[in-house]
């Protein structure tokens, strides 16, 4: 993936324009998504940012309790992130978002993941943001309570999905204008994306579940809008293709297709937690198949063959769903370019890629078209792991809907957006249809290998013929 040459924004630059996208968004909130009759569970993720103060700038031990909380009940939520951010070690620190690595558990599609903390909504929840405050306190044992946190506004809410988009009628869901978005699939649920702001430098050591968390980090802004840690995720493609469970019919997939690969963020936490009550924190097999040797072959082969499974090496990549939130974030800061070095995804097959590329090209440059023209998008339908692209229109032609996938930039025309009243997503602008063109771009690059496959064999045997006839 081609990384375009941008500075790395320091964090005197990140401050002030943090403060002003977490005053926009609770001036321009994304609009609440009801839940479809069909899916009515709804979950709530946290993004958490925290100021890390720098070492020539540290605030006093007990600088918490003279600041900004003791004024929050008589300040409205604008004064209380100004204020916040007018102290001198706010200005001269550095911005971090939370992140978890979840757990490892057979058959959970989300297995080992990189997520925000969060999870479903309980009945005793008031709304989905008490749902996102009891979730982080639960599963890494923050507090973002009135008094410890700023509720700084919500990001794009989106449906999520069980199983690889595919476009239908608009009245599967006539109420919503929706789309049935699945093969073999089925709507799992409502996500509901909130940012808050911890007001206090002095932020209480982790305490991770273990039947959830395996670790969390704390990850730079600036690291996560470097364009040098843009790398890819590649998933199985029989996670989105395979209608039965049959072996063979997963062979053939992934012979054909592949791996998907998915635009993804190389994570650089500046710290990290580990749960290490966990098994997979310290497994006892060696970390590849390679027969263990003694010591003495060390010197010869590296220390590295000896080296265990642990999830502190274990990379961490931002990919899919969350890097779909985080993107909507990301795009609001400077040098607001998150989605000129976001990827489509696309296969690791060769003529599949190259088919894909070919027949999404106009689409694609469209659709950047679209994105700087402040088109806006319909309620986002998001793939487990990775976005839906849906049409309100069954008679419109593949990719000229504008439904949305993961997020809007707000750069990109705000005066339209004004105008119509409501926010969009970026992402979803862009993925519009898209995924009508991976079907097509299949079926394409099947139907010329075997135009291929034919041709040679018809010229094999007729050539084989002619050469038995002469004889």
């Amino acid at each position: 993936m081609p990384a375009p040459e941008s500075p790395v924004v320091s964090p005197a630059e990140l401050i002030p324009n943090l403060n002003g996208v977490l005053l926009d968004l609770l001036k321009h909130p994304y609009p609440a998504l009801p839940s479809p009759p069909d899916v009515p569970k709804r979950a709530s993720v946290a993004l958490i940012i925290r100021i890390q103060p720098n070492y020539t700038h540290w605030p006093p031990s007990r600088d918490h309790e003279n600041g900004p909380n003791e004024q929050s009940q008589s300040m409205s939520v604008e004064d209380r992130i100004n204020t916040f951010f007018k102290q001198v070690w706010v200005q001269n620190g550095d911005a971090e978002v939370l992140f978890i690595k979840r757990t490892a558990r057979v058959g959970d599609k989300w297995t080992s993941h990189v997520a925000f903390p969060g999870g479903r909504r309980d009945p005793e929840d008031k709304d989905d943001l008490a749902a996102a405050v009891r979730e982080a306190w639960e599963e890494v044992g923050i507090d973002l309570s009135e008094g410890n946190a700023i509720a700084s506004g919500n990001l794009s809410q989106r449906i999520v999905t069980s199983a690889w988009g595919k476009q239908a009628s608009a009245s599967d869901v006539p109420s919503f204008g929706l789309m049935s978005p699945l093969i073999n699939g089925r709507r799992l649920m409502t996500l509901c994306p909130y940012i808050f702001l911890v007001t206090s430098h002095e932020v209480p050591p982790l305490r991770l579940q273990p039947t959830e968390v395996a670790s969390a980090h704390w990850v730079p802004i600036r690291a996560l809008l470097s364009p040098a840690q843009r790398t890819y995720w590649f998933q199985d493609v029989t996670t989105r293709t395979s209608t039965t469970g049959f072996d063979l019919e997963k062979l053939f997939h992934r012979f054909a297709l592949g791996k998907m690969m998915f635009a993804a963020i190389r994570l650089v936490p500046s710290e990290s937690k580990y749960c290490s009550s966990i098994a997979e924190f310290m497994p006892d097999g060696p970390m590849r198949n390679e027969p263990r040797r003694s010591n003495i072959t060390v010197p010869l082969y590296g220390a590295s063959w000896h080296k265990p499974r642990s999830p502190v090496d274990s990379p961490l990549l931002l990919w899919g769903l969350t890097l779909g939130v985080m993107g909507d974030f990301l795009d609001m800061l400077p040098p607001h370019n998150a989605l000129q070095i976001w990827t489509y995804p696309t296969f690791t097959q060769l003529d599949v890629r190259f088919i894909l590329w070919a027949m999404s090209y106009r689409f694609r440059k469209r659709k950047q078209k679209e994105l700087e023209e402040g088109v806006t998008a319909m309620p986002a339908v998001e793939l487990g792991s990775d976005s839906v692209a849906l049409r309100d229109d069954p008679d419109s032609k593949p990719g000229e809907g504008r439904m949305e996938g993961m997020g809007l930039g707000r750069y990109y025309g705000r005066l339209a957006q004004d105008q119509k009243g409501s926010r969009s997503s970026a992402v979803g602008v862009l993925l519009g249809g898209y995924y009508d063109m991976i079907h097509k771009a299949v079926l394409v690059s099947f139907a010329t290998r075997l135009s291929v496959i034919s041709a040679i064999g018809y010229f094999t045997w007729t050539r084989f013929l002619r050469q038995r006839f002469r004889g």
